[in-house]
C-alpha cells in the first residue's frame, strides 16, 4: 500500500512538474488603422464583430489603450520594443534613416526567440529602428504560421496583421458610391467635426463594412487554434495598431488617433497567472509600451530595465494595480512629408495636449491623406466657408496647449485649456507631460535633419548626453506659455544665443504667439542671416505668419532650399513653404524649387506643387 501511494506521488509530482514547465503560447492579431470608435463593442452603433466578442467572453475588455502613436512604423516601432519613439529616435513615419536600438538592448519578440519560443510574424514589419528580421522572426512572410513550427511542443507567438480595414481601403472613387454598404449611411452618426454629406456617411458606413471583414477574418484564424488544440493554452490580444481612419484619426494625436480596441483572451489553462475574473471590463490605462513587457511576465522571462512599459498581466500584477493606472503618453511628428511636434497626456477623464508647432493647422497637406474623397470634401467646403465652427477647426491653427474633457467631450472639440474652472487641471497635466517629455530626453527637441546626421548610432544615449540642453529648448518653447511681455523679453535674448537650436526655439516660440509678437519682429529679422540654414527657415517662417511688410522671407527660403546638404532639411523647408502658401496666401515662385534631393517625401512635395494652386 505504501508502496502504491509513493508510486502516485510520484507520478503528481511528474505531472506538476510537467505543467510548470509548460509555457504559455501568444498570439497578437492586429487590425490595422482602427480605434474604438469603430465596434459596437466599445458603444458605437455597428461595428458588429461576432468573433471578437467571443474573444471578450472569455477574457477581459480594456476600455483604456493607446497606441502612444497613431501612425504605423511609429507606433509599430514602439510596440516591437517597448520603447517611446521620441526617446529611441524613431519618430518620424516613414524613416528617412532607421534608429540603432542600445548595445544588447533586443526586441521583445527577439527575446522569446532566444528563449525557445517559435515566432511568426504574417507579415508586416514597417520598423523605424535597424534590427535583423531573422533575429525577431522564425519567419516573417505571408505563408508564417505557427503551424510550421518543427516541434509541435515548442511555445510560439504569432503576430498576424489584417490590412482590410486599413486608410487605403477609403480610397475609392465617386463612382463607387453606387456599391451599396450593409450599414446605411442614413444610420451613421458622425463626429461633430465632420461636415453631415453623403460622402462622409458613406466614407464612414463603407469602414465600418470593413470591421466586419477583418472580424471574419480573425474567425478563420480563431477556428485554426482551437483545431490544432491550442486555444485553452494560447494568450490571443485583438488590438488595433494605433487609430483611424476617418479624417481627423490617423495621424492625429487625438483619441480618434490613439485610442485603440484591445481584448485579451485569456486561455483557461494558464488562467491562474491573471487576478481577473473572464468576461470583464477593465478601465486602467494600457499603453503599447506595455505589451511586450506583459508577454515577457506571462512567459516567466526577465524584462530588461531600459524599457519604458511594465507588465499589466502576470504573477503579482493585481487587478488593484492595474486599475490604479490612470496616465498614457502620445506623440505625433512627421507623418510622411507632413511635419508636427505634438505631445499629449491623458490622465483620467482628462487629455492634455502641447502643440510645438500649432501655427501648423491639422489639414495641412499630406499627399496620401487627400487621396480620401472626404479629406477632399472637407478642404473645399472649408474654402467655401460652409463649416460651422467644429468642423472648421482643422484647417486653423492650434493654440499651443488644450485641455479636453473625454468624459463630457469625447471628440475633443472643446477647448477647456482657458477655462478658469479648469485652470488647475491644466496646470498639473502640463507639469505632468514636462516632466514624461524631459524623463525621455525627447529628441524631437532638435530638427529631424540633425537627428539623421547625428543621433541614429545611438539616439538614446544622444538624449541621455544632452539631457541638460534638451531641458533648457524645452523650457524656451515653453515660454509661449507665459505672459507675453516675460515672454518677449526672454525671447528676445534667446535669439541672440551663441547656441544655434535657442535661436531655433526661440523663433518657433515666437510664430506660436503669432502677430502680438510683432515688437520683437526685428531680433527675429536678424536670424534671416543666421550661419546655420535650420535657423533661418525657422526665421523666414516666424516672419511670414507675423506678416511683417519687409524683409521678404521667400528667397531666404529659396535659398535654404536649393543649398542644404541634406534631404531632411529640404523636406523641412518644403512643409514650411507648402503651410505659407496653403494657409498664409504667400504667393510661391515654384521656378525656385530646385532642391538638390528630388526623391523621396521631398518628391511628394514637388507632385503637390505642380498639380495644385490655391483656390
Amino acid at each position: 500500500m505504501i508502496r502504491i501511494l509513493a508510486l502516485l506521488v510520484s507520478l503528481l509530482l511528474a505531472a506538476n512538474s510537467a505543467t510548470a514547465a509548460t509555457r504559455p503560447n501568444f498570439l497578437f492579431l492586429v487590425s490595422e488603422d482602427n480605434s474604438i470608435h469603430y465596434l459596437r463593442l466599445y458603444g458605437a452603433r455597428h461595428g458588429t464583430t461576432p468573433n471578437i466578442l467571443s474573444l471578450a467572453k472569455n477574457g477581459l475588455v480594456f476600455d483604456h489603450a493607446f497606441s502612444c502613436s497613431p501612425v504605423c512604423s511609429v507606433a509599430r516601432s514602439t510596440l516591437a520594443t517597448g520603447i517611446y519613439a521620441p526617446r529611441g529616435g524613431f519618430q518620424y513615419h516613414r524613416k528617412i534613416a532607421r534608429a540603432a536600438l542600445p548595445q544588447g538592448l533586443l526586441p521583445w519578440s527577439s527575446v522569446l526567440k532566444q528563449n525557445g519560443y517559435y515566432t511568426t510574424n504574417r507579415r508586416k514589419t514597417d520598423y523605424n529602428f535597424r534590427f535583423p528580421i531573422k533575429r525577431l522572426w522564425n519567419a516573417s512572410s505571408p505563408k508564417a504560421s505557427w503551424r510550421n513550427r518543427p516541434d509541435k511542443q515548442q511555445p510560439f507567438f504569432h503576430m498576424q496583421s489584417f490590412g482590410q480595414s486599413h486608410e487605403s481601403s477609403l480610397h475609392f472613387r465617386r463612382e463607387q458610391f453606387d456599391t451599396p454598404t450593409a450599414v446605411s449611411p442614413d444610420a451613421i452618426k458622425l463626429a461633430p467635426y465632420h461636415p453631415d454629406t453623403p460622402t462622409f456617411r458613406y466614407t464612414h458606413a463603407r469602414y465600418f463594412d470593413r470591421m466586419g471583414v477583418i472580424d471574419k477574418q480573425i474567425g478563420r484564424v480563431l477556428r485554426q487554434l482551437t483545431a490544432d488544440g491550442l486555444l485553452e493554452d494560447t494568450f490571443i490580444f485583438y488590438f488595433g495598431d494605433h487609430g483611424g481612419v476617418l479624417p481627423r484619426s490617423k495621424g492625429y494625436a487625438y483619441e480618434s488617433g490613439l485610442h485603440v480596441p484591445l481584448v485579451v483572451r485569456i486561455p483557461a489553462n494558464f488562467r491562474h497567472l491573471v487576478d481577473h475574473k473572464p468576461n470583464t471590463r477593465l478601465g486602467g490605462f494600457v499603453s503599447f509600451t506595455d505589451f511586450g513587457p506583459t508577454v515577457l511576465h506571462l512567459a516567466g522571462l526577465d524584462i530588461d530595465k531600459r524599457l519604458d512599459g511594465r507588465p499589466f498581466l502576470g504573477p503579482g500584477v493585481s487587478a488593484q494595480d492595474l486599475a490604479s493606472r490612470d496616465e498614457a503618453f502620445g506623440h505625433a511628428d512627421r507623418f510622411d512629408e507632413k511635419y508636427d511636434h505634438v505631445r499629449t497626456l491623458r490622465k483620467g477623464r482628462y487629455t492634455y495636449i502641447r502643440n510645438y508647432q500649432g501655427f501648423y493647422p491639422d489639414g495641412l497637406q499630406n499627399n496620401y491623406r487627400y487621396r480620401m474623397l472626404a479629406f477632399q470634401e472637407w478642404r473645399t467646403l472649408h474654402r467655401a466657408g460652409t463649416l460651422n465652427a467644429a468642423q472648421k477647426q482643422f484647417f486653423h491653427p492650434r493654440p499651443a496647449e488644450q485641455l479636453f474633457d473625454i468624459q463630457s467631450d469625447p471628440h475633443q472639440v472643446k477647448d477647456l485649456s482657458a477655462d478658469p474652472g479648469h485652470h488647475k487641471v491644466l496646470l498639473d497635466l502640463r507639469n505632468r507631460l514636462r516632466k514624461k517629455v524631459l524623463e525621455i530626453n525627447d529628441l524631437s527637441f532638435y530638427p529631424e535633419s540633425h537627428q539623421v546626421s547625428n543621433m541614429l548610432d545611438d539616439p538614446i544615449g544622444f538624449g541621455v548626453a544632452h539631457h541638460k540642453e534638451i531641458v533648457f529648448l524645452h523650457d524656451i518653447a515653453a515660454l509661449s506659455l507665459t505672459p507675453l511681455p516675460v515672454a518677449l523679453g526672454k525671447l528676445k535674448a534667446h535669439l541672440l544665443s551663441k547656441n544655434p537650436w535657442h535661436r531655433y526655439w526661440a523663433c518657433q516660440a515666437v510664430t506660436l504667439i503669432g502677430p502680438p509678437a510683432k515688437p520683437i519682429s526685428v531680433a527675429v529679422a536678424v536670424c534671416l542671416g543666421d550661419p546655420h540654414p535650420m535657423v533661418r527657415l525657422r526665421a523666414a517662417e516666424c516672419l511670414a505668419v507675423l506678416k511683417t511688410n519687409t524683409p521678404d522671407p521667400l528667397p531666404v527660403l529659396y535659398d535654404v532650399l536649393n543649398t542644404v546638404p541634406t534631404e531632411a532639411e529640404a523636406l523641412l523647408v518644403l512643409n514650411t513653404v507648402v503651410f505659407l502658401r496653403d494657409h498664409q496666401g504667400l504667393a510661391i515662385d515654384t521656378t525656385r524649387l530646385l532642391p538638390r534631393f528630388p526623391g523621396g517625401q521631398v518628391a511628394r512635395r514637388l507632385e503637390y506643387f505642380k498639380r495644385s494652386s490655391v483656390k
